[in-house]
């Protein structure tokens, strides 16, 4: 949620932060007004309790009419006490659903537009030129088919669309990132964490997931349950309501889960292969940071990411999301997307977003400052591996053969295998 003291100080830049994202800048009147209106309800609400607690001195002294008179003015009183109260909570329940539907303000320097109007910073590595190679490149499902790796015929018959097996040397490479994933993170510090994959509402509704893209959610109704579409959200909440020591720095963690998504309003698109499906595996970086470190922690995150791309040596590029491509909670996003040579390209395999304090003030996660007061911490995530990455390995190390070459870096992981052979009829 938005920092009402942000909103009360800088109006302005708070109304440029939602024309920016493309959202209502008239929201931010709607808060003001609602604001004042449970300040003033409070005022009146604790100018009544005042009255009422004087009035209570004076009818224990008081005797016969004068104290008939003063206990019916205290029952007057009492109805003009409950009902302040009741405004007061009215207007702030009001007040905190509208103030809800404010995203985070954008930081300086965010792109403006939509999903288009990224900017890209940098390009790492070498587009393979695979016309000079005298083969067309197969695509990652025809890959995966013919190594025994990916099977999304049988997943369609047992889960439905979007749904798949990853088989074989499939299971095994999904392992192998991941783990190099996890390995990464515990050498930068992060505390490995496996996650729960179902949460409470507040949690979800916490990190921000549960706004304009609340039908992207997994819902089981009948336990009042999420379904997470990634480990942001079990690691955002598992300080809630907490006073963190962050004396010694960022509290940092790495979570391994498998992810749920119902891709709503995706028909037709990335429908062949493993692209884009409704359950997956991820490893994500989570941080709780004083916001002053916030920035420094999102770069920390993204130079992370970009090791682990030239670990299975992808070329890929860095991008600056623009505002209007924000989640409602990140302030800021950076996206590194791999080439992929058989749809001619870029495919998104890392975000990482510096979500600043807006998280953690609905989740009630603070920190103890070295004066003893308590303020709200800043929440950065990442992404540092994912089944998805295996589509553009896949298709960026294909050889004319239909075998893949095994990236150095992920070797180790697979008992020192080099190549990934085909085994037999696609579809087999």
């Amino acid at each position: 949620m938005i920092d009402l003291r942000i909103l009360r100080d800088t109006p302005d830049a708070v109304r440029a932060s939602q024309s920016l994202r493309g959202d209502d800048p008239s929201l931010v009147d709607a808060v003001l007004d609602l604001d004042a209106r449970r300040r003033a309800a409070l005022t009146d609400f604790e100018r009544l309790r005042a009255e009422q607690k004087d009035l209570g001195r004076q009818v224990a002294t008081a005797s016969g009419e004068a104290k008939a008179a003063l206990l019916a003015h205290a029952r007057t009183l009492a109805e003009q006490v409950k009902a302040a109260q009741s405004d007061a909570d009215d207007a702030a329940v009001e007040l905190d659903e509208v103030a809800g539907r404010i995203g985070n303000v954008v930081l300086e320097g965010v792109p403006a537009g939509g999903e288009n109007d990224y900017v890209v910073l940098r390009e790492h590595g070498v587009r393979r030129d695979f016309e000079a190679e005298g083969f067309v490149p197969r695509d990652h499902l025809d890959l995966g088919e013919r190594l025994a790796a990916i099977d999304t015929e049988r997943g369609a018959k047992v889960s439905g669309a979007r749904f798949y097996y990853l088989t074989g040397i499939g299971a095994r490479l999904e392992l192998a990132l991941l783990t190099a994933a996890m390995d990464k993170a515990l050498a930068a510090g992060l505390t490995p964490m496996i996650t729960p994959t179902l949460v409470k509402p507040e949690i979800m509704r916490g990190t921000g997931f549960l706004g304009a893209h609340a039908d992207e959610v997994y819902r089981l109704e009948a336990d009042d349950l999420y379904l997470v579409g990634t480990s942001e959200v079990a690691l955002a909440g598992y300080h809630a309501d907490e006073i963190l020591d962050l004396a010694g720095g960022p509290r940092r963690y790495a979570g391994w889960s498998a992810c749920y998504r119902r891709e709503a309003g995706s028909y037709g698109k990335d429908t062949r292969g493993i692209i884009r499906v409704h359950q997956f595996h991820k490893v994500e970086m989570f941080s709780f940071a004083p916001v002053e470190q916030a920035e420094a922690e999102h770069a920390r995150m993204l130079a992370m990411q970009e090791e682990m791309l030239a670990l299975v040596d992808l070329p890929y590029r860095v991008i600056d999301t623009a505002a209007g491509d924000l989640g409602s909670s990140a302030a800021r996003k950076f996206d590194c997307e791999a080439w992929l040579p058989s749809q001619q390209r870029h495919l998104e395999l890392t975000s990482t977003s510096n979500c600043t304090t807006y998280q953690a003030r609905r989740l009630g996660v603070r920190e103890r400052t070295d004066s003893g007061q308590t303020r709200t911490v800043a929440t950065i995530n990442g992404t540092l591996g994912t089944t998805r990455w295996i589509v553009a390995i896949l298709e960026n190390h294909q050889q004319a053969d239909g075998s893949v070459r095994v990236p150095e870096g992920l070797r180790p992981y697979l008992g020192g295998l080099e190549v990934l052979e085909p085994v037999g009829t696609p579809g087999r």
